[in-house]
């Protein structure tokens, strides 16, 4: 019912957007211009407020089919540019991309000339389109992941839009998921026309084919650059097309029928919107897209395969019109839902009628791409309700340590819970504690098995909300650690029983993005110790004490004392900076009691030297 009752995705309105603007039109004119130029491989030009950058698609052509014999070497992203985008999560591969595209962009990226035809554009210009026919379609979307990364630490971000036309694939899956994650899937756009064979390369194991990719690159080059080329053209014959296209057309078929079994190394990242003379749908889903680009080639032929990559201009140029037609058919059928309504518009669009046989493998795979759109996002939603339901069990938590720290017995939050009776409201604190582990071990399942969005962890609800909870519960953790004698047999907390969750709750902490603030003091201490293994570490400076006190030999009491010390001023720096709760600084506390006897244990090896010949003058000297 869900299904029939929704409307379809907002690929058919993105399409119908982008087709209304002059963006499409300004791109290829100026791609076009920079495929012509023999001077340079790019053009910039100024559009009103909005700077456009162009890429040529065959300036390099001779680097990559070249410096690449393979033509499927992937190498990560240069360490210095992409920075932000090379930590990878647990789990996580390396962000791979094809390793001639990088080189090639590196070489115009690094050239003095362009980079001082930036500096100039993007002070006058805060709106970018970037873009690229071709080859030059990887050299632009290299540049806006640069750019984007940038933006990452700005304090004025550039708006950059990434269009390319007929563009290969650039990188691997790592890199599909990170644009996911940064949330700039809608920062490129990648036109693909119905036959184009050229982003369809990089899913089939090209290498012996090198020879025959080398004259069809030249081939495209010396069409784009010279209209009468004459005997040039006799070098591409029906053979080499047909190998080509075969050799391409069944390996993307064995891929689209090994249902997710087999993934090939390369993988679609952004927007696409897929072109027919009828019209265009925009598609982001990478499944949906490798599904559909083979559908389209299946209706092809080895040589509109070949000059489908130069007739962009009239895709282009026909969009606003073929939108306009694509619509017409709606007077003509009436359907049960605007959902299928929207599907059979997409089918027509991609000049697929819904008498063809291959008409139910289309809408199979649009709906797929609603449904794989949809069901993340929907998770996420009813994991909001679930968070919402386990709230009261973690505002009973934080009333437990609101009375624990005004009771009269001056232990604070920590020491009650390790030190608790059989009270009723002990248990259900306990309980309580068993009940968010089970909820927050299942977000991170959850997220592992890619059945939440990608940007999840770009939610600051969510990263605020799984670090409060570390801040409240796991002092209890360590606690109930330390009350069953855990550290006796397995060793201290922080090494040997920390649960796994709050280290990834660490991490997604660091990762987050923080808006420069200056250097904000606290004027009063914080409700929660913001170090969550404060505890755990006092437990560690208790057992040092207790040892340096039977210690006999000299140099390990020497670097029993250098880790107590280092404690001390730890715990120091974070009370100066009332980094801690107020519980730990209670009569009775642990890190107290500790206090008192390493206050103690010092005096004693003042007064008696000769009992402590390590320590002189109030200093552990060797």
């Amino acid at each position: 019912m869900d299904a029939e009752t929704s409307c379809f995705e907002t690929s058919e309105i993105l399409a119908t957007f982008l087709a209304s603007t002059p963006v499409l039109l300004e791109s290829w004119r100026l791609c076009d211009l920079a495929n012509r130029n023999s001077q340079g491989s790019f053009l910039m030009e100024s559009i009103g407020s909005v700077c456009y950058v162009a890429f040529s698609g065959f300036s390099g052509i001779q680097e990559v089919s070249g410096s690449d014999r393979d033509w499927k070497g992937l190498v990560p992203l240069d360490a210095n540019l992409f920075d932000p985008l090379n930590r990878c999560g647990e789990g996580e591969g390396p962000i791979m991309v094809h390793e001639a595209m990088l080189n090639l962009f590196l070489s115009v990226y690094h050239c003095p000339n362009f980079q001082t035809q930036m500096s100039t554009i993007m002070e006058r210009c805060k709106s970018m389109v970037i873009t690229g026919h071709s080859l030059g379609g990887t050299t632009a979307s290299l540049l806006a992941i640069c750019l984007l990364c940038q933006s990452m630490v700005s304090p004025s971000p550039l708006s950059v839009l990434c269009v390319t036309f007929g563009s290969p694939l650039l990188g691997n899956e790592a890199l599909h998921r990170v644009i996911l994650r940064e949330r700039w899937g809608g920062n490129f756009c990648h036109i693909v026309s119905k036959h184009d064979i050229m982003p369809r390369l990089l899913l089939a194991p090209v290498a012996s084919l090198n020879p025959q990719l080398q004259i069809l690159l030249h081939f495209w080059h010396l069409s784009m650059t010279h209209r009468h080329f004459g005997l040039v053209a006799s070098q591409l014959n029906d053979e080499i097309k047909s190998s080509i296209f075969c050799f391409v057309l069944s390996h993307l078929e064995a891929l689209v029928h090994a249902e997710g079994s087999e993934r090939s190394p390369f993988w679609p990242f952004g927007s696409y919107v897929l072109c027919t003379h009828k019209g265009a749908i925009c598609v982001d889903n990478a499944n949906s897209v490798v599904k559909l680009m083979h559908l389209m080639l299946v209706m092809s032929s080895p040589n509109c395969a070949i000059e489908d990559h130069l007739n962009y201009r009239d895709y282009v140029e026909k969009a606003q019109l073929q939108f306009l037609k694509a619509r017409n058919f709606l007077q003509r059928n009436i359907y049960d839902s605007s959902y299928e309504a929207g599907v059979a518009l997409a089918l027509e669009s991609l000049e697929i009628t819904t008498k063809e046989l291959m008409a139910r493998m289309g809408q199979d795979c649009l709906k797929m791409a609603r449904r794989m759109g949809r069901t993340p996002n929907l998770n996420c939603a009813n994991l909001a309700i679930r968070l919402s339901k386990i709230t009261p069990y973690r505002a009973e938590i934080e009333w437990y340590k609101a009375c624990c720290d005004q009771a009269d017995d001056q232990m604070g939050y920590y020491d009650s819970f390790k030190l608790r009776g059989a009270s009723k409201r002990d248990s259900r604190v306990n309980m309580n504690r068993h009940k968010l582990a089970g909820f927050w071990n299942s977000v991170i399942y959850m997220l592992e098995n890619n059945q939440l969005p990608y940007d999840f962890l770009r939610r600051e609800k969510w990263v605020n909300a799984a670090q409060f909870y570390k801040l409240l519960v796991e002092p209890l953790d360590i606690a109930e650690y330390y009350r069953t004698g855990m550290h006796h047999i397995k060793g201290h907390y922080r090494t040997q029983g920390r649960e796994r969750r709050y280290q990834i709750f660490d991490k997604w902490w660091h990762d987050r993005r923080v808006a420069e603030e200056g250097n904000k003091k606290r004027s009063k201490f914080a409700s929660l110790t913001q170090d969550s293994c404060f505890w755990a570490k006092v437990e560690e400076a208790r057992e040092l004490l207790d040892n340096i006190r039977c210690e006999s030999d000299v140099m390990k009491r020497v670097w029993l004392c250098d880790e107590i010390n280092d404690f001390e001023r730890y715990a120091k720096e974070l009370i100066e900076s009332k980094e801690v709760s107020k519980d730990v600084l209670v009569k009775n506390s642990s890190y107290s009691l500790w206090m008192e006897e390493w206050r103690e244990l010092k005096s004693q090896m003042q007064q008696f030297p000769s009992q402590f010949p390590s320590f002189l003058d109030g200093e552990v000297v060797p």
